[in-house]
């Protein structure tokens, strides 16, 4: 699905559903985050007018989810939790080297958040289908095309601003970083743990 090289086992499904609380608390920040990524690139690269346009509507969707997400704990009596550091971001970011090529490093950062996004689109997808809460599974339904359109768009942007072959390299060698480092996940009810 979306490239990815790994495929979450159903078996996470249970661990996510008996920690709901959990998975939704680190889903709301998550979204927060991915709006927050989205800000960050629109004020380091404002002057790629056509990519600004894309992000604010992609981080404005992101406070949406956020909302969405946050108004189903509180209906279900949860309190939004502490954020907590993303391992699995953490981890991606170490992947391309650091440099002060403004080209490079905006390339690497859009690749980063399409895996993000490929991925979260993945869990959404496995949390749809095995959720014995037919509810919050029809809830992760709904958001699988966007999540599978946000993956696109920055897929799209970092293919637009570096050779096609080039980033298509890169793009693999990512997707193959991303999927050893999830075959030693899936123990956790967290969106990438």
């Amino acid at each position: 699905m979306l490239g990815l090289k790994y495929k979450t086992d159903k078996s996470w499904v249970v661990i996510a559903e008996n920690n709901l609380e959990q998975l939704l608390t680190d889903h709301a920040y998550a979204e927060q985050k991915a709006a927050g990524a989205a800000i960050s690139l629109i004020i380091n690269y404002s002057e790629e007018s056509e990519m600004v346009q894309a992000l604010s509507a992609h981080a404005i969707e992101e406070m949406e989810h956020f909302k969405m997400v946050h108004d189903i704990m509180v209906s279900r009596g949860m309190v939004l939790g502490r954020d907590q550091q993303s391992v699995y971001a953490k981890h991606l970011n170490k992947f391309f080297p650091k440099t002060k090529n403004r080209t490079e490093s905006l390339v690497s950062r859009l690749l980063i958040a399409a895996v993000i996004e490929a991925r979260s689109c993945e869990r959404f997808k496995v949390l749809s289908e095995n959720l014995k809460d037919k509810k919050l599974a029809v809830f992760f339904r709904g958001l699988l095309e966007s999540e599978a359109g946000h993956h696109a768009l920055f897929l799209k942007f970092a293919r637009q601003y570096q050779d096609l072959e080039i980033v298509n390299k890169k793009w693999e060698n990512l997707l193959t970083y991303e999927a050893t480092y999830m075959k030693t996940k899936g123990v956790l009810p967290l969106v990438h743990g």
